[in-house]
């Protein structure tokens, strides 16, 4: 009876790892993605700004710059770039 309670146990156990793991796939997955999108972000924003300086495009790195192209992403540095270009 004691070995048969701890298979119990043990089967018990898996399953709920197994319903936690697909539970939480789909945040770490989004969350994955998002620190993926914001480290592009940054390293276009950089590389606009070391090659801007030959086409006379300037974006500041401040702390909304920073926000904009980490949340956004490459669309959010060309948005950026756009409203640098015509503002």
């Amino acid at each position: 009876m004691d070995t048969i309670s701890a298979i119990l146990m043990l089967a018990a156990a898996l399953i709920l790892i197994v319903i936690l793991v697909k539970v939480l796939a789909a945040p770490i997955r989004l969350l994955f993605k998002l620190a993926i999108n914001a480290a592009l972000g940054f390293v276009i924003l950089f590389v606009v700004n070391f090659f801007g300086e030959f086409i006379g495009v300037s974006l500041g790195i401040n702390l909304i710059n920073a926000l904009i192209a980490g949340f956004l992403g490459v669309p959010g540095v060309i948005l950026l770039v756009l409203i640098s270009l015509l503002f």
